[in-house]
């Protein structure tokens, strides 16, 4: 059984249009609002927090309604059509008088994004077979990184200073994004045949193989109990044992500890370079796109390799990875030194271990018919601690810098990160279900 990578290229359009949305929102949307309103820090904050405190709620609620329906590509499209319309009427929107149409644009902009973000993430592993699902997430993965990127190359061309030289024009970056969306998911909607291949991957995934339990054949069935047999056959298939049910628990938790982790470093690191280095915004960007360069080369050999030595090894390995590099930063960089990008390069290898592979350990517990639902929850416990850890370990920063200086206060960082990354090893450890090549082995002893 080989991944068919073109067909994942195709499907992974969706992720890559969102990727490149996010990097031009994550880009762009602050600077406006600084620049061309006038909003302090706090509330620029508390606007650029929205997407995530909306996504603890819809994307759960988007997922488990592309279940319902059945299919993701309406989804898709029509989330893509109004996010594109309310790009391009954003982009007119950047004029100071203009701050409440804006406001109401973005809300509404943001909204449209969360209508599709679970249900595009969830047809990946709809339309791969379960065994090779972590190649085809680091599939996905490496089209969102190309998306970013896409959008960073196209802020370089386009994004020009006007007026007095403080502020940006950003009419060009935001078409630019908008046509890609557009392109991209009107692409997919051209070559995936969603329904043929559900189809064929449900046969796959979930027919029943020889040997398992014995399921009664319809034809046995009284013909007045035909519905309700029906009903308790689906119902038993939707329900989780205790153990898988723990395992779900344990691998949800692991998401949400190492995400408090990784994002505190993301949030405040160019802050740290800047008060315990003395490096400029775009020296400190350099060892965060090395972290990301290193991700983009592995994500492939990483998928390959855990398809041989199991999901969880794989993100067990990246977590010790990812301790280890963080712990190292936080240890021996009290000073700059380019010894520090080798540690940043195996950051991002860390990170795209466990990425690679949690998201298809997650879906892994699901049945056939809600994928999406568990996609929801993988991203309600993701999103929630990008929304605590920079809060947090904010105080911890200031608590620390009020007892011992700045520096001490921004070295405290890393021990920060370090602590839930750990964690999260240890939680994953006791995870038993959700690694495909245990499932199978254990198919085999019994057969």
């Amino acid at each position: 059984m080989k991944l068919n990578y073109k067909r994942t290229v195709l499907v992974g359009l969706a992720f890559f249009s969102i990727c490149a949305f996010w990097q031009m929102y994550d880009n762009v949307i602050p600077k406006i609002l600084e620049k061309t309103f006038g909003l302090g820090e706090t509330l620029t904050g508390f606007i650029m927090a929205i997407d995530n405190i909306l996504a603890i709620f819809l994307l759960p609620l988007f997922g488990a309604l592309s279940d319902k329906k059945g299919k993701r590509i309406p989804f898709i499209i029509g989330g893509t059509a109004g996010a594109v319309a309310l790009t391009v009427v954003l982009s007119f929107l950047d004029d100071p008088a203009l701050m409440l149409p804006f406001l109401v644009a973005l809300g509404a902009l943001l909204l449209s994004m969360s209508v599709y973000r679970s249900p595009a993430v969830a047809l990946m592993p709809d339309v791969t077979p379960k065994p090779l699902r972590s190649k085809g997430n680091a599939v996905i993965n490496l089209m969102g990184s190309l998306g970013g990127i896409y959008t960073l190359v196209m802020s370089m061309i386009f994004i020009k200073k006007v007026g007095d030289g403080e502020r940006e024009n950003y009419t060009a970056i935001f078409i630019c994004v908008a046509a890609l969306m557009a392109v991209a998911v009107f692409v997919l909607f051209c070559t995936v045949n969603e329904k043929k291949l559900k189809k064929e991957m449900e046969d796959i995934n979930y027919g029943v193989p020889k040997n398992e339990d014995y399921v009664p054949d319809i034809s046995e069935v009284d013909e007045d109990n035909v519905d309700e047999f029906i009903k308790g056959q689906k119902k038993q298939k939707a329900e989780l044992s205790p153990a898988v049910r723990r395992s779900l628990i344990l691998i949800l938790a692991s998401v949400f500890l190492w995400f408090m982790g990784y994002n505190a470093v993301t949030t405040a690191f160019t802050r740290y370079a800047e008060n315990v280095w003395g490096l400029g915004t775009g020296s400190a960007s350099l060892c965060l796109t090395i972290a990301q360069g290193g991700a983009i080369i592995t994500y492939i050999p990483i998928g390959i390799i855990s398809s041989k030595i199991g999901r969880r090894r794989m993100i067990l390995i990246g977590v010790a990875c990812l301790a280890a590099g963080f712990g190292a930063v936080g240890l021996f960089g009290q000073t700059f030194s380019p010894f520090l990008y080798v540690l940043f390069a195996l950051i991002g290898f860390a990170w795209a271990a466990i990425n690679v592979n949690s998201f298809p350990m997650v879906v892994e517990i699901s049945r056939s018919g809600d994928i999406g639902k568990y996609t929801g929850y993988y991203y309600t416990f993701s999103m929630a601690a990008q929304i605590v850890t920079p809060i947090l370990s904010g105080a911890l920063i200031e608590i620390v810098e009020a007892q011992a200086g700045t520096v001490a206060g921004y070295s405290a960082l890393f021990p920060y990160t370090v602590f839930f990354v750990a964690l999260s090893f240890v939680t994953m450890l006791f995870v038993k279900h959700g690694d495909i090549s245990a499932e199978h082995k254990a198919r085999e002893v019994k057969n």
